[in-house]
């Protein structure tokens, strides 16, 4: 009888061990991809501090380009993204997978894409972007609009605005963000002028005295709202990281200033300020409220 209840013992702690390495093996990390521009690397890290030290899940980021971002969501092999940019400036990307993932909700509102001077280039000068056909502004500018990434939508628009608006003797430099802002830097320092292609939140609108010209046309989009795509079955699969990525919405104001302090300190150090000084967001976001 003892030799029974002995071997009953160790058949529980091993069906419970195997139990446990089974719930170890299936706590896989939530996959996060994101893009190279700096809202996307806050609002991801920001998620990602939260869902691993208040959900008590481990998080994996992976980060790549626009276009390997939506197909990587699409396909399964990342669980979220939190950078679907709509309903212009990703729409072809979109357009591709909407059948394959699922909005999970709207990170922010009011993003907004446009071309910026600085201040120091008089309105009467440069107010809108129909007044870089002007001879004198052509030759200050070099004929040069400085852009980003190849693949980014706001490239795509950009090239389009110069064929509305007739500019064919300009450039748009194809760069990177890090690369127009380095030129945007440096010609601030000299107070040359330029115009740069940017968007809305940016944390260059705190360290720089910039402003947006107008887009009569319209070539650059409206308004937009940035959405949180997760694959299909995300939501069955992991429904407590889902409903918190449903409920993440940050007021453009205060996410701009956390980028800004991002780029002032670390975005480790800016993430764990916000978390400090938004509870009541945060705890909203967390279904705590």
């Amino acid at each position: 009888m003892i030799k029974k209840l002995v071997s009953l013992s160790i058949a529980a702690v091993l069906a419970g061990g195997v139990a446990t390495t089974a719930l170890a093996q299936d706590a896989k990390p939530v996959k996060i991809g994101w893009a190279a521009w700096s809202d996307a690397e806050f609002v991801t890290k920001l998620a990602a501090k939260l869902i691993k030290d208040e959900l008590g899940q481990e998080v994996e980021l992976v980060q790549t380009d626009v276009a390997p971002l939506y197909q990587g969501v699409s396909r399964g092999d990342l669980d979220a993204m939190m950078m679907a940019w709509l309903p212009q400036t990703h729409a072809d990307y979109y357009a591709k997978i909407k059948d394959d993932v699922e909005t999970l909700g709207t990170v922010y509102d009011g993003a907004k894409l446009g071309w910026v001077v600085p201040n120091y280039i008089p309105e009467d000068a440069i107010n809108s972007i129909e007044d870089l056909a002007k001879d004198e502004v052509k030759e200050k500018l070099g004929n040069t609009v400085q852009g980003i990434d190849p693949g980014a939508g706001l490239t795509r628009l950009s090239e389009q605005a110069l064929k509305d608006y007739g500019l064919d003797d300009y450039k748009l430099q194809i760069s990177s963000e890090a690369g127009m802002l380095t030129t945007v830097d440096r010609a601030v320092r000299s107070e040359n002028w330029f115009v740069a292609t940017s968007w809305s939140p940016h944390w260059m609108f705190g360290k720089y005295d910039i402003r947006y010209i107008e887009d009569p046309k319209g070539a650059l989009g409206e308004a937009e709202h940035v959405d949180v795509l997760a694959r299909k079955g995300f939501k069955e699969d992991n429904p407590e990281v889902a409903e918190f990525l449903s409920r993440m919405k940050l007021p453009i104001d205060d996410l701009q200033a956390g980028m800004f302090n991002a780029q002032e300190t670390s975005y480790d150090e800016a993430v764990a300020k916000y978390i400090k000084d938004h509870p009541d967001q945060v705890n909203t976001w967390l279904g705590q409220n």
